[in-house]
């Protein structure tokens, strides 16, 4: 009976397509062909879900799966005034049934969005926009040429209603440029080396100038990375800032302002010295935290690899807090890949997507000739479909993703017990180890410790653990007091600095993100964390008159 059935199985993955082997991650892979249509596929080929989209609004670049089965994804626009490469000029949301829950149009005569988006933890969404600057525009900025240029922009927009959306933070390429050509002109420098934050305008001048293609969000950081085609490089700009001081040189949790806190992958585009390893970049994007490599940035490097070949290169930034360390006058290290995968196969002049997973796999979309395959940590193939026409991105989903996860849950202080916000399917943890029984809504606590709960529904899928609860004795919750850590993020070393811990006895306890303590310390003001992985914690400073404060550590080395 087992061997009938493996032979149906290789029979039905023959026919759809499909090529399975042991150890793929998750359970459906999700794409948008550049057609009217979005598909959820299982591992075996079978169609899960399907959505329709009308005729005359074809997806125009990427598309994203939120959770709970609402589709984002960008629109080949018809009328928009800017015409080339995967111009598109609208988003939209469009929910599990087919309804559009969201239409947004960024299209004008002055500014177009193009190519990538990318959805934001608050709700928001991140878009990529030429904006249009004249010949004479592009004069007075000290271009050697006098032609009109479509430098890009960055916009956050907050959507409201069901075709509205507000512009809630912006950063414009244009006010971060420089030159060396004409020293009357009030962004020349004497030398385009020692500003490697700012973009030179003489660097191969064209109307589409920077093609930027790729976009994402580090929530942690707070920070936005972004490729650029033309440039051959990725980007890293400062999100924390205000508007006004994303259009300057200071200010944000970097202190640079809108300028690039990092860029990488072409030397020579700030007269660096160095080796250009990207020759034709897409999707910029840093490693998921829980991944393997998690933090590393990565570009799909069109024809970079040997012979022009095809490959993904992962590189591990030099993390200095929210900055990035560079001795001046030199390139930005590293000074090559930290890991690369070639594609064996035909190199694609153009697009192309990685996704890096959870259990160390990453899923690979050769997009102009439809094909999707993951490679497990060896770079064996261990999944791999075809599909007919352009797909930009394919992404690879658990089905409690697909379907929904609980919500995080809350801890309060109810007498002499923890109370969990949500009231069934509770699991109680101390120091990061599982408490036998306790599933219930309220846990009776007599212990001092590092307490947290997670949530499990009736699929199975569980939620994210709750923030620590940090008790210190009986009948006795730490009441706050103001503090603060830094630097934060960190590559190791951290200083505790509050008033309140003046004349105070304390203990500082760190824990991991499943609530074990991994690191504690008696009355010490500076912490050594540099033997711990990286990640983020939670740091907690209790008084020995139960006094306390939290915060969240970001640890990257």
């Amino acid at each position: 009976m087992n061997r009938i059935f493996l032979k149906l199985l290789l029979l039905f993955t023959m026919i759809s397509g499909v090529n399975i082997q042991a150890g793929s991650y998750g359970d459906y892979t999700f794409y948008s062909p550049k057609s009217g249509k979005a598909y959820l596929v299982d591992l075996i080929g079978n169609t899960y879900h399907t959505w329709t989209f009308s005729a005359s609004a074809p997806t125009g670049y990427s598309s994203y799966l939120l959770p709970g089965g609402v589709v984002l994804r960008t629109v080949a626009r018809s009328g928009n005034s800017f015409t080339g490469g995967p111009i598109c000029g609208q988003v939209q949301k469009v929910d599990w049934n087919g309804n559009v829950i969201w239409d947004f149009v960024y299209s004008t005569t002055t500014y177009c969005t193009h190519h990538d988006i990318h959805p934001m933890p608050n709700g928001n969404v991140l878009l990529i926009s030429y904006e249009l600057k004249t010949a004479a525009e592009v004069s007075a900025a000290g271009c050697s040429q006098s032609i009109t240029m479509w430098p890009d922009k960055i916009v956050e927009i907050q959507p409201s209603g069901a075709t509205g959306g507000i512009v809630v933070w912006e950063w414009h390429a244009w006010d971060h440029l420089c030159q060396s050509l004409y020293p009357a002109k009030s962004n020349y420098v004497t030398s385009v080396v020692e500003h490697p934050g700012l973009l030179n305008i003489n660097y191969k001048t064209t109307k589409d100038w920077m093609h930027v293609n790729g976009i994402d969000y580090n929530e942690a950081l707070d920070q936005i990375t972004f490729s650029s085609h033309n440039m051959n490089e990725l980007y890293v700009i400062d999100h924390s800032t205000t508007t006004a001081e994303a259009a300057g040189h200071t200010g944000g949790n970097s202190g640079k302002g809108g300028d690039f806190l990092y860029r990488w992958g072409n030397p020579s585009a700030y007269q660096a010295s160095g080796t250009t390893i990207f020759n034709v970049v897409h999707n910029a994007h840093w490693v998921p935290m829980d991944c393997p490599r998690a933090n590393s940035l990565v570009g799909f490097n069109n024809k970079g690899g040997s012979g022009n070949k095809t490959c993904i290169d992962i590189i591990n930034p030099p993390y200095n807090g929210y900055n990035y360390s560079i001795t001046p006058g030199t390139a930005y290290e590293p000074p090559s890949y930290t890991w690369r995968h070639t594609y064996s196969g035909t190199p694609t002049q153009n697009e192309g997507h990685s996704q890096q997973l959870p259990n160390g796999n990453t899923l690979i979309t050769m997009s102009l000739s439809g094909y999707i395959y993951e490679i497990d940590s060896n770079q064996a193939v261990v999944w791999s479909k075809t599909i007919s026409g352009t797909v930009t991105n394919a992404r690879r989903y658990t089905s409690c993703y697909v379907n929904g996860v609980p919500a995080t849950p809350v801890i309060t202080i109810s007498g002499d017990s923890l109370m969990s916000s949500s009231t069934v399917g509770n699991q109680w943890f101390v120091n990061g180890g599982l408490i036998s029984g306790a599933t219930g809504r309220y846990l009776e606590i007599s212990v001092p410790g590092s307490y947290q709960v997670q949530v499990t529904d009736g699929a199975g899928c569980q939620s994210p653990m709750s923030d620590p609860f940090v008790f210190v004795g009986i009948g006795e919750a730490a009441d706050g007091i103001a503090g603060t850590v830094y630097p934060n993020p960190t590559t190791g070393f951290i200083r505790i600095s509050s008033t309140g811990l003046e004349n105070r006895l304390f203990e500082t306890r760190v824990c991991n993100m499943l609530g074990k303590v991994v690191f504690s310390s008696n009355n010490n003001y500076l912490l050594d964390l540099s033997g711990l992985h990286e990640g983020i914690y939670y740091l907690s400073v209790v008084t020995n008159r139960s006094e306390s404060f939290s915060k969240k550590i970001i640890l990257i080395k």
